[in-house]
Formats: structure tokens, sequence, C-alpha cells
């Protein structure tokens, strides 16, 4: 009984489980009930589980078989109609077709409208978008553009701040194209092109104002001329405080004087040519002859491309070569006074241009910088001209050369630069141009001394009185009161060697000139060259005259009276540098003339030849006497020789009574 409760309870739990297979194959994909077969094999009641599977498709049959006899009549209704539909739904088919086959035809040109103008909206679009890209790259093209004209014409400064502006404005915007990239690749190489050109420029400028600075300084000393010939009236005018110029004045002038006229500047040469003016023109600025532009446009270029400081260097050390190539004299220079003329005029061209780019730059150049190049020049300069000068034997090339240094320093003084040394050692020049001027006046003493007929000067009319009197200061009451024709007790070379003493002293006179020395100080240098003039020179030119072996006593009583006469007159020499130099004789260390010393010795060294002179004629008388010492005729009467003798003492004693009193008793 058990036994068939558990055969019944396990039926009971095949036939559940064999129902939820059937449902679960009924309600599942078809390709999804490969495990649910699988699982019935697996078990050992297949066999009931088909019979299972019969039964329920039978039931399914049945139940479609019930379906289908409950809508057999709806179906063959259906079938009815759908034939008949099936004709209209043909003819349908055919409007349909027919339709669609005109509707084509007609609409194949709309079609093709349709393509052109999609692609016409396309192509719109695209257009649009490219005039807006456009749009964006032509700035960054026409600053390219723009930039490659500037480089073109050497507008380097310009084009390097077009290419700051396409570098940090333009490019980032269109950095995403092609050619923007090749753009920023190319940007240096244009800043070095900038850099190199602007360079080449300044290289120009420094080549040409070095073959110029000759006309620079000739230039500025014709204006420096002019504004001291300007002084020089203002000062003889009645109204006082006249100055010179400050340099600001001196550029004003600079600036001013060019307007009337328009130079053309030379191709990248900083130097305006500038035609030579005649002298009653006007002369134009020496900075308006440099165009300076080459200068400040690479000093902008280097500042603004972060290299100001090798600029600076380079610019430097560039002018001082230079500068040691202004400072080396021609071997020939002091042969001439344009040698001399062309070296200042070089020296002074250097230094206008370094002073107006000191004032017109900031820190190019400092005054630390031009103070060492003057002091430099300075040295070499004064080296050189003792050298040269001390060649020059010719004293109006001394002289000439004393008022050229003066305008140079003159000049150079204008511009703020010291120029005490220069005068200082114009004081040395002096001296040697009182040596030179000694022994041009040595030649002229000799001359006036050879040519002389040691005569006494006769006159035969009042003019020609008035003339002797007019070269010489003598005063006799008894000449004048003589009627013509009279003598004068001098010879000719008496008034000629005055004059030539008061020409001596005009000549020291000029070199004093300009040299800012106080009037006591060009008495005294006055005074001292006319006491070598006398003491030396005059001196010696009477010693070898008097020490001549064929001079007679003719000769040596007419430089007695001569040197007397010359002694007379060495008040009026004095009077005379008085009057040129306003310092009175009576001034505490003012030097006396020696004049008076040096004709009394010339008169004694006279009389001393003449005494010598005397006693060797005498002598000669005595050694030349034939003496009869055994005659016996005594009729008290003189011998031959000294009858002779008498009469040449007669003869010369009779020469004596011209002389002074003093002179004549010495003598006898």
């Amino acid at each position: 009984m058990e036994r068939g409760k558990m055969a019944e309870a396990e039926s009971l739990e095949s036939a559940a489980e064999h129902e939820r297979i059937l449902r679960e194959i009924e309600s599942t994909d078809t390709a999804c009930i490969g495990p649910t077969l699988r699982s019935v094999y697996d078990g050992e009641e297949h066999g009931r589980f088909m019979e299972k599977l019969e039964t329920r498709i039978r039931n399914h049959d049945r139940e479609i078989e019930k379906m289908c006899n409950f809508h057999y009549q709806g179906f063959v209704d259906s079938i009815t109609e759908l034939l008949k539909v099936r004709g209209e739904a043909q003819k349908l088919k055919n409007q349909v077709t027919d339709t669609n086959r005109k509707l084509q035809q007609e609409g194949k040109e709309l079609v093709i409208a349709m393509e052109e103008l999609k692609q016409c909206r396309l192509q719109q679009r695209n257009i649009s978008a490219t005039v807006d890209k456009l749009m964006l790259c032509l700035p960054v093209l026409e600053m390219y553009s723009k930039l490659r004209d500037q480089m073109k014409t050497k507008r380097h400064y310009p084009a390097l701040k077009t290419l700051e502006h396409l570098e940090h404005t333009y490019l980032p915007q269109v950095s995403h194209y092609r050619f923007c990239k090749v753009m920023v690749d190319n940007i240096p190489k244009l800043r070095e092109e900038i850099k190199d050109v602007s360079m080449s420029d300044l290289k120009d400028f420094l080549e040409s104002i070095r073959k110029h600075s000759d006309k620079i300084g000739e230039t500025a000393m014709k204006q420096a001329q002019q504004q001291r010939n300007l002084d020089n009236i203002v000062l003889q005018q009645p109204r006082i405080g006249s100055k010179r110029k400050s340099k600001k004045d001196v550029y004003t002038i600079f600036d001013t004087e060019m307007e009337n006229t328009s130079p053309k500047s030379e191709q990248d040469s900083g130097i305006l040519d500038v035609e030579d003016e005649e002298d009653d023109e006007e002369v134009p600025g020496a900075q308006d002859l440099v165009d300076f532009s080459p200068v400040y446009r690479c000093l902008h270029i280097y500042s603004v491309l972060g290299a100001r400081e090798t600029f600076e260097n380079y610019y430097r050390k560039q002018r001082r070569k230079q500068a040691r190539l202004v400072l080396q004299p021609p071997s020939n220079m002091h042969e001439t006074l344009d040698g001399y003329r062309k070296y200042f005029n070089q020296i002074v061209g250097f230094f206008v241009v370094e002073d107006h780019i000191l004032h017109t730059t900031q820190g190019l150049v400092n005054r630390a910088y031009i103070d060492e190049l003057w002091e430099m020049a300075l040295s070499k300069t004064i080296a050189a001209l003792r050298t040269h000068s001390s060649y020059c034997s010719d004293p109006n090339l001394v002289l000439d050369l004393k008022n050229l240094i003066v305008l140079f320093a003159d000049t150079l003084q204008v511009y703020g630069f010291p120029v005490n040394q220069l005068f200082d050692m114009l004081l040395e020049i002096r001296d040697q141009y009182s040596e030179t001027l000694l022994k041009k006046w040595a030649g002229i003493f000799r001359n006036i001394l050879d040519s002389d007929n040691y005569s006494p000067i006769p006159v035969t009319s009042e003019d020609m009185y008035k003339k002797v009197v007019g070269q010489f200061p003598f005063q006799d009451t008894e000449l004048e009161k003589q009627p013509f024709p009279k003598k004068f007790p001098f010879s000719e070379f008496v008034p000629k060697v005055y004059n030539q003493i008061k020409e001596f002293i005009y000549a020291c006179l000029k070199f004093s000139e300009d040299l800012h020395l106080s009037s006591t100080e060009v008495d005294d240098m006055i005074r001292k060259s006319t006491n070598l003039l006398l003491t030396r020179t005059l001196s010696n030119s009477l010693q070898n005259v008097i020490k001549r072996k064929n001079i007679g006593l003719t000769e040596l009583v007419q430089i007695i009276i001569n040197t007397t006469h010359l002694e007379k007159s060495c008040k009026y020499l004095e009077e005379f540098i008085t009057n040129i130099t306003n310092v009175l004789p009576e001034t505490v260390h003012t030097t006396k003339l020696y004049g008076t010393t040096t004709f009394k010795d010339a008169r004694h060294a006279a009389e001393e030849e003449i005494y010598t002179n005397l006693n060797q004629k005498i002598d000669q008388f005595l050694q030349l006497a034939d003496y009869d010492w055994m005659t016996g005729d005594l009729d008290n009467k003189a011998s031959d020789y000294l009858i002779d003798l008498i009469a040449f003492l007669r003869s010369t004693f009779a020469v004596f009574t011209h002389l002074p009193d003093t002179a004549r008793r010495c003598l006898l």
C-alpha cells in the first residue's frame, strides 16, 4: 500500500514536471528549447512525456479546427473581397506607376536644379567660411607685406615695430595655418636681417664721417670764426655785456642757418653734400652737414632687440679707432699751414660729431667717455704740435699756426671742452716764435748794415726832412734853422733799424693777441723779446760790422754817431711799448729795455776799434819810414814821413769833429 502511495506520488510529481516542460516549450522560443528537451531525455520517463506531448498536440489541433470552422465563412468572404480588390489594386498600381513615371519625367529638371542649388549653397557656405578666414588672415598678410616694403625701403626701425605687432598681435589669431608657421619661423631671421642691415648702415655712416670729418671741422671752425668776428664787432660797440655765445646758442645757429638750403643726403653716407660757400655768405652749421639718422635707427633697433649694450660697445670701440687715426698727424704737416689746418679740421669734426651724439642720444656716449677721448686727443695733439712746430723756421708760418691753434681751441671751447693746455702750449710756441723772429731780424739788420753808406743823410727839401723825422724821433733846432740842402748827423741805417725794432714789437704783439693774457703779461713778453733783439741780435750785427777787416775810420765814426742817436731813441721805444700795451713803465715788475746798454757797448767797441786802427796806422808809418841817421843837414825841417803822419792825423781828427764830446775826448 505504501508502495502504491509512493508510486502514485511519483506519478503525480512526474506529471507536474511534464506539464511544466510542455508549458515551457509552448512559451519559449524555438531556438532555446534545447536545454528543456535535454532534461526530458535525461530522465527515465520520456515515453510518458511523449504521450503527454501527443495528447497536447491533439488538443491544439482540435482547437485550431474549431476556430477554423468558426471563421471559415468570413475567410471565404475575405478571399472573395481580396480577389475583387486585387483587380482594383492592379489598376491603382498601373496609375501610380504611370503617375510616378510622369512625375519623374517632370521632376528631372527640378532635381537637377535642386542639385545645382545644393552645390551653390555648399559653395556659398564655403565661400562665406573662406571670406571669414581670409578676413582673419588679411591683416596678417597686410602687415607682412608692409614689413617687406619697409625692409625694401630701408625703414628698419618701423619694420621692427611692424614685426613686433605681427608677432604678438596678429599671428596668434591664425597660428594654426601653415603659412603662419612659416612666418613665425622666419621672424628670427628677419630680426637678424634688420640688425645686420642697420649695422651695415652704421658702418657706412662711420666710414663716411671719418672721410668727411675735415669738412665738418672746417665748417665748425668757420662758424667759430664768424662768431668771434661778431663778438669783436659787438665789443667795439658802446654797449657793455656782450659775451661769447653758449653752446646752446651755437646749436640754435646750426639749426637755423640751414633753413634756406636744401641739401640732398648722400646714399647711406650720413653726410649732406654742401657746396663751398662764398666768404660773404653764411656758413652752414656743422651739425647741418651730418645726417645722424643711421645712428639713431641702429640705436633704437638694438635697444628694441635687447642688444643696446652690444651696440654701445661697438660704437665706442670704432670711434676710438677713428680717433687714433684722426690724431695721427701726417709726416709733412709742418711744411704748410694747410697741413695743420686739415689736421685740426679732422679733430674738430670728430668731437663735433661726438658732442652732438652726447646731447641727442641717451647713454650712447657719456661725459666720462668724451672726457677720456678728449684727454687722449689733447695729449697727442700737443705732442704732435710740439714736434712739428719745432721744424718751423718762418715766423709768419708760426704766427699763422698760432692763430689756427687759437681758433681750434675757441671752437672746441664752445662745445665745452677744456683747452687750457692748448693755451699753455702756445706760450711754449711763443718762445719759439721769438727765436724765429730774432733769426729773421738778424738777416734784416745784416742787410740794413751791409747796404748802408755810413754817410749822413742829405735832405734837399722840407718833405724829405719831414719824412726822415717821421721815421725817427729826432729834434735839433739848429739843424731846423739851417737852409736846404742840409744833412742829418746819422746815416740811413738809424731810421731803418729804429723802424725794424718797432716792426719786431708789432710782430710780438700779434702773437699775444687772443691768448687771454693780461696787459702786464703782454707787456712783459714784448719787453723781454725786444731786449733779446737789442742785446743779442742787433748787438751781434753791430759787432760784426765793427770787426770787419776792411772797415774804415769814417764808417766807425759814423757807427758811433748812429749808436748815440739810437741810444737816445730808447725812451721813445719805451713809450711806444707803453702805448700799445697800456702798462705804465712805473708799474711794479715792469721789465726795462736794455737798448741803452746795447748801444753803449757798440759805441765803446767802435771807439776801441778806432783807437786800435789809429795805433796800427801810426805804427805802420813809423815802420815804413826810411831814417838817415848820419845826415848832417839840419835845416829844422821835419822828415817826410812825419809830415805824412801829421797830415793823416789831421784828416782823421777832422772826422772826429762830428763825434759827441765824450767820444771825441776819449779818442783824443
